[in-house]
């Protein structure tokens, strides 16, 4: 098993308004540091660390649990907004002026919500694995076995996940695998896991996006003025690709990056190269 900084990185807290927020912060400090938003039913723990000692490599990274999910206390929210909330709480409680975001899956729905409601506070927004908070007129419809597996109690096994994050190829599957033994030293004993109260809220949230109407958010994303670097695998199950290029077309300065042969997870499956491209956007 390879050795990786992140690893080694302490749990920090923060007391908010309505919770203790548990953290973790790599990389060189200074600068905008960059915040990430964690995906549905996961907490600091899934991050995976190579993907994480690139992304510090060169700048200031922050991890953290929401509200009332995994190490952080509080009560779970149960509304894309009520995470919104709770992200900005613990940005304006470490004292961050401004932030660049990377959201993943549902933390890629909060990150936009956060950047709609403080505009002041984000300077780049990075989508991964995601959709914008409405269904894509046009995209495929979310199948019966996606939604069977984001309910089950305790999210399944690892079976599941391969279905929900890889393409069933033999390279996919094969990182899914290196994924998971990554994730495995934060994930033994004494692990924070995500109750079942937190991720009913949670699938309360990403099912709003199946309600709203998709005129409603494509009017809110022509507000969003920061440059946006939208991402995602060409074979996403659980948010398809159709949603990333439905949504640039309503951002004033986004680009759009689709990775062929990945899905849901292909931020880690291809960890160097979507890290790079990551580097370069925050440079430009």
């Amino acid at each position: 098993m390879s050795t990786y900084l992140a690893d080694s990185a302490e749990d920090l807290t923060v007391q908010g308004r309505s919770a203790t927020f548990t953290y973790r912060r790599m990389g060189p400090q200074g600068g905008v540091p960059l915040v990430l938003l964690q995906r549905f039913r996961a907490t600091i723990d899934w991050w995976d660390p190579e993907f994480l000692d690139y992304l510090a490599a060169d700048h200031d990274v922050i991890v953290f649990d929401n509200v009332g999910t995994g190490y952080t206390t509080g009560q779970p929210r149960d509304s894309l907004d009520g995470f919104a909330e709770g992200a900005i709480e613990f940005i304006e409680t470490l004292g961050i002026a401004q932030a660049d975001l990377l959201g993943w899956s549902l933390g890629g729905m909060v990150a936009q919500r956060v950047t709609l409601h403080r505009p002041d506070l984000v300077r780049k927004l990075i989508v991964a694995g995601s959709h914008p908070t409405a269904w894509a007129p046009g995209a495929p419809a979310m199948s019966e076995k996606v939604l069977g597996i984001m309910t089950k109690p305790g999210g399944g096994d690892q079976e599941d996940m391969l279905y929900l994050f890889y393409p069933e190829t033999n390279a996919a599957r094969a990182s899914g695998f290196s994924h998971f033994e990554n994730v495995s030293t934060r994930l033994g004993p004494g692990a924070a896991v995500v109750s079942d109260a937190t991720a009913d809220g949670q699938v309360t949230a990403a099912t709003q996006i199946l309600t709203t109407p998709f005129e409603q958010v494509a009017a809110e994303l022509e507000t969003i003025k920061q440059p946006v670097l939208y991402a995602n695998g060409v074979d996403d199950v659980m948010l398809p690709a159709f949603g990333s290029y439905a949504a640039v077309q309503h951002l004033d300065n986004a680009t759009l990056v689709l990775y062929s042969g990945a899905g849901h997870a292909f931020l880690f499956q291809h960890a160097k190269e979507f890290t790079t491209q990551v580097a370069n956007f925050l440079a430009a």
